[in-house]
């Protein structure tokens, strides 16, 4: 199937690595260009490399938790991209740990990451998107089932999703889509960081498949969800979790 991917052009961030990065690579292959951003001026060129770099792929230093990045990163996105047609909304995990046992600060750098980042980049974006435009978030599992040891995660991935279907309602009669992907366990830096081997063991027993997913596995789900051959989703949570989920 031709996804239509040809010529379009996307932004994305959190995307030197991990799951973003995954994304990046599927919709470059299939005729994309692709912005993407991190915090890092090393991990930002080195992932543009494995691009392929120009025209396919650029980068650009940001972090969504600084107020002034966002419409920097837009501004960037427009100028080498010539536009925008669609874009990855993903930032880093926020810290681990227990309701309780979770530092009030913690709870603070979590909402500017998790929630107002991502909202600073969206009320930047949407002046730019024209009908037939997407926009998909990068949430979690967390946001249908609690995840031990993340009570940060769990209190505002929920939020963000209920974020993301109220734009769908605001945007959708522009043409403008809205989108998120719920991963499960997938094997990225961060997975093997907070799970370690064993754990990643532990977790593939308890997936009906028996086995983490790939990062490029994501990453064809996700380009698919930015894609024109999805035109008609809108205003769902996507899971990529190979069946973890107890919910339908």
């Amino acid at each position: 199937m031709d996804l239509g991917l040809g010529g379009r052009r996307y932004l994305l961030t959190g995307a030197s690595r991990g799951l973003g990065f995954a994304t990046a690579r599927a919709l470059v292959e299939d005729g994309a260009r692709v912005l993407l951003s991190a915090r890092s001026r090393e991990s930002v060129d080195a992932a543009v490399a494995a691009l392929g770099g120009a025209p396919a792929a650029s980068g650009v230093v940001a972090d969504l938790a600084d107020p002034g990045d966002a419409e920097r990163l837009v501004e960037a996105a427009t100028d080498r991209l010539g536009g925008v047609d669609g874009a990855l909304v993903s930032v880093g995990g926020p810290a681990p740990g227990t309701v309780l046992g979770t530092a009030e600060e913690d709870w603070r750098a979590g909402v500017d990451s998790v929630l107002l980042g991502p909202l600073r980049l969206v009320r930047a974006l949407v002046p730019h998107l024209g009908a037939g435009s997407v926009i998909a978030f990068v949430l979690s599992t967390s946001v249908r089932e609690p995840l031990d040891g993340l009570a940060v995660s769990n209190g505002l991935r929920p939020g963000l999703a209920m974020t993301a279907k109220g734009l769908a309602d605001e945007l959708g009669p522009r043409g403008v889509r809205v989108v998120g992907l719920m991963p499960g366990t997938i094997a990225t830096d961060r997975t093997a960081t907070l799970y370690g081997e064993e754990g990643m063991a532990r977790a593939a027993e308890g997936i009906p498949l028996r086995r983490v997913g790939q990062p490029e596995e994501f990453g064809r789900v996700a380009a698919f969800l930015l894609s024109p051959a999805a035109s008609y989703v809108t205003g769902t949570m996507v899971a990529v979790d190979g069946g973890r989920l107890r919910t339908p």
